[in-house]
């Protein structure tokens, strides 16, 4: 069930770990392993902050000059296709020349296009370009490199599972990324992925950080003490809520 867009702006203003430390305490899923990406991405437009939204899947081959010609209707097809979407949206962009680069889907025309039709930001495994132009847009990209080109962009398909950064994403799934990376949440975690996150952050910040912070005067005997009981309150605060014991 989507969440409402209180929740998504609410979930905004965290960064990716944050979110990621919530959801750990929810999820069945293994969470050393599990839906987050497992290589670095480049996040090209790290002032924008968070982007926080609903997964449209595409697969794109700009190194092969064939797609464009069997399908010449295809960019038609995929933007009717998202238009009938709702947002925000969140582009995740399988690139199949990995791990060669020729051209980009995304500059500015295409990142202004789906901007107007609701799509807030990209993740792609292969290039971005014109990335002044894209962040004037408005429009995020979390992207593996830059490129000059756009080769033959032509969506090949969409609406289909993919795989980014060593990560699968199906259409419709939450998705929260910013410079950190992202992460994928499962469809059975989004009802109390923001209690989760806002409880462990508050968890934190009342426990080990603050036996962190508040070290003036004391021996590091007392300091070394304070923080071993902070720690103890943050599994046991944690434990109490969810019935885990925390990741500190």
């Amino acid at each position: 069930m989507a969440l409402t867009s209180s929740d998504l702006l609410k979930l905004k203003r965290w960064n990716t770990p944050t979110i990621y430390n919530g959801w750990e305490q929810i999820t069945r899923h293994d969470s050393a392993h599990d839906c987050f990406n497992l290589e670095e991405t480049r996040d090209f437009m790290p002032q924008m902050g968070p982007m926080v939204g609903y997964a449209v899947t595409v697969v794109c081959e700009p190194g092969n000059p064939a797609h464009p010609v069997n399908n010449p209707d295809a960019a038609r097809q995929y933007r009717e296709y998202l238009a009938s979407i709702p947002g925000p949206k969140i582009v995740v962009v399988q690139d199949l020349d990995r791990p060669s680069t020729f051209g980009s889907f995304w500059g500015e025309v295409n990142a202004t296009t789906h901007r107007a039709l609701g799509c807030i930001g990209t993740i792609t495994d292969g290039a971005v370009r014109d990335v002044d132009e894209m962040t004037s847009a408005g429009f995020k990209a979390l992207a593996r490199r830059m490129c000059v080109g756009h080769a033959h962009s032509t969506p090949v398909s969409w609406n289909c599972e993919v795989e980014v950064f060593g990560t699968r994403v199906l259409p419709g799934q939450l998705i929260h990324a910013d410079k950190h990376g992202f992460l994928v949440v499962p469809d059975e975690d989004h009802d109390r992925l923001l209690h989760a996150s806002k409880f462990m952050d508050d968890n934190e910040c009342n426990t080990v950080i603050a036996a962190g912070i508040n070290t003036a005067g004391l021996s590091i005997e007392e300091i070394l003490a304070n923080m071993t009981d902070a720690g103890r309150r943050f599994r046991e605060a944690a434990q109490a809520e969810f019935q885990r014991d925390g990741e500190w």
